[in-house]
């Protein structure tokens, strides 16, 4: 049992569900691997009776086969030391290993072969072929059974100290030492196990390779079957199934005998097992990069969408904190001018203080309407009179109305269905809309300079308010744009009043919109559904 002290030292496997060794296959591919196999025992069944059939002179495709299977076994030990690199799987080491091993061993294989190199003077003894064979045949099968005993054992399994790095040229480096030594030991040998009988035919000996092989192939298939949890597992059985069958094709419907049909068609198929893992790691490979390549643009999309709603929050705070900012800032103004008088003017000082109190509680209250519309489980709906809304806004508009010359008329429905909102937000439409009016009149002198203010019932059961201007009106070009974010027709503009207006009408289940105002100006709409709890009307006009 594991003490809790050792615990923090232990390899705990990691979920990775997207690498081939950990991710489970799916219906695709297990139908995929089922269909490989079906292909390769019909190939086999066409084969069997040509299987003894010479090849003369097929020699010469040795070398081609031999650098395809070379770089097809490189290639798929590179792609498992990739993943090793990302998970640290001894597993997965031990079969990158075993590609590794065998594909370095095809390399003397090839250029022992008798008759292919002999213009090069690399004649060796026949042995020497067939028993870097047998050592290939047998190994590999031992490498996939390590690698499927090692999976249950690796979480109990000290990793040992250093990089991935470290690890990954350390092995490489004794894997290869290891192929080569053994078979510059093979090749240098005086005496060799007699596997063949010529350059051709096998001895009797040689039918003890291709049995032990079977026994490894079929323990191989058990222990991968019994532990089968990944697709890199599925695609290993499906390896195993081949050189089964290569097997066959070569030591049993082919005799053994070098160069004939059925020895080129197990030699076909032991390349084809050799490429499949390849071409499933390169197709996850590629498949992940895919699911990067998407998880990073639609991180940035991300990103980019929050930092621009941060933008968004702070320009909108600071463009609804404006007005009762400046308010403020005015009736300071004016309350110290009415103490720095001869005679201090106390009644108007206070009267200034007491605007100053009020714009800091309107300021406030803004800040709050803000957070509650950016928080829509904290929205605050109560019944209200709309009429009195508006009235409050156009009231708290008038002295800067008057700034800028400009009057403010209202038409107030006293017969209003009733609605619920939020009045702090609904306040703040209409000090947008209010404000905006105001500011499109400031260029025009050849006409009077009214805001026009109006509510009425709207069928069926909904509140429609306008606010008209008489000022330049709306730019064709620009029409379809006053509502999108940070997009201002005024210089100093931040362009995020009508944008927050718009969200605030929409999110009180209305909508908001504007038209000309012939033949000057522009009218803004929005509209605000009834509900059941009615307000009470005041139909007071406006000072």
């Amino acid at each position: 049992m594991l003490s809790r002290i050792d615990a923090p030292m232990i390899d705990r496997q990691d979920n990775y569900p997207f690498l081939l060794s950990t991710a489970p296959p799916n219906r695709t591919q297990k139908r995929l691997a089922g269909g490989v196999l079906a292909a390769l025992l019909v190939a086999l069944l066409i084969t069997a009776p040509f299987a003894r059939i010479q090849l003369t002179g097929t020699e010469i495709l040795l070398p081609a086969y031999a650098a395809a299977d070379l770089l097809v076994e490189l290639l798929t030990s590179a792609l498992l030391l990739a993943s090793f690199s990302v998970r640290d799987s001894r597993a997965v080491l031990i079969l990158s290993s075993g590609y590794l091993f065998s594909g370095l061993l095809v390399i003397p294989w090839a250029l022992t072969f008798p008759g292919v190199f002999t213009a090069f003077g690399l004649d060796a003894n026949m042995q020497s072929t067939a028993t870097i064979a047998a050592v290939r045949r047998l190994s590999f099968p031992l490498f996939v059974l390590a690698y499927a005993l090692m999976k249950d054992r690796e979480a109990f399994i000290r990793k040992p100290q250093g990089s991935i790095r470290a690890v990954i040229v350390g092995s490489v480096a004794l894997v290869a030492s290891l192929a080569f030594g053994l078979a510059s030991i093979i090749v240098r040998a005086d005496e060799l196990p007699t596997f063949m009988k010529d350059a051709r035919d096998v001895a009797s000996l040689w039918r003890y390779v291709p049995a032990a092989a079977v026994c490894l192939y079929l323990a191989g298939l058990v222990s991968l079957w019994v532990r089968r949890r990944s697709t890199l597992d599925l695609w290993l059985m499906v390896v195993l199934c081949t050189l089964l069958i290569e097997l066959t094709l070569l030591s049993y419907l082919g005799a053994g005998t070098r160069l004939s049909l059925g020895w080129w068609a197990g030699r076909f198929c032991g390349l084809a097992s050799a490429s499949m893992v390849l071409l499933v790691l390169l197709s996850e490979t590629t498949t992940l990069q895919a699911r990067l390549a998407r998880s990073v643009h639609s991180e940035r999309l991300a990103r980019e969408s929050r930092l621009t709603a941060m933008e968004a929050l702070s320009a909108s705070i600071a463009h609804e904190i404006n007005q009762p900012l400046a308010s403020m800032i005015t009736s300071a103004s004016a309350g110290l001018r009415w103490l720095d008088k001869e005679t201090p003017r106390v009644k108007e000082a206070h009267a200034a203080l007491e605007r100053v109190v009020r714009d800091g509680h309107r300021a406030r209250t803004v800040i709050d309407g803000i957070r509650d519309l950016f928080r829509k489980d904290a929205q605050v709906r109560v019944p209200l009179d709309l009429n009195r809304l508006i009235r409050d806004v156009l009231q708290r508009s008038e002295e800067e109305a008057r700034f800028h010359r400009v009057s403010i008329e209202a038409d107030l429905d006293g017969k209003l269905p009733p609605t619920t909102g939020n009045p702090v937000q609904l306040q703040q439409v209409v000090a947008n809309l209010v404000a905006n009016a105001i500011d499109a009149m400031g260029a025009v002198t050849d006409r009077p300079r009214v805001v026009y203010v109006t509510s009425q019932p709207k069928e069926p059961g909904e509140i429609l308010v306008s606010v008209k201007d008489a000022g330049t009106g709306l730019d064709p070009n620009h029409r379809d744009r006053i509502f999108e974010p940070f997009f201002s027709t005024k210089p100093a503009g931040m362009g995020m009043g009508l944008m927050f207006s718009r969200s605030i009408v929409e999110n009180h289940g209305g909508r908001l919109w504007a038209t000309d105002n012939v033949p000057h100006g522009a009218i803004f709409h929005f509209t605000l559904p009834g509900s059941d709890v009615a307000g009470t009307p005041n139909n007071e006009p406006i000072r």
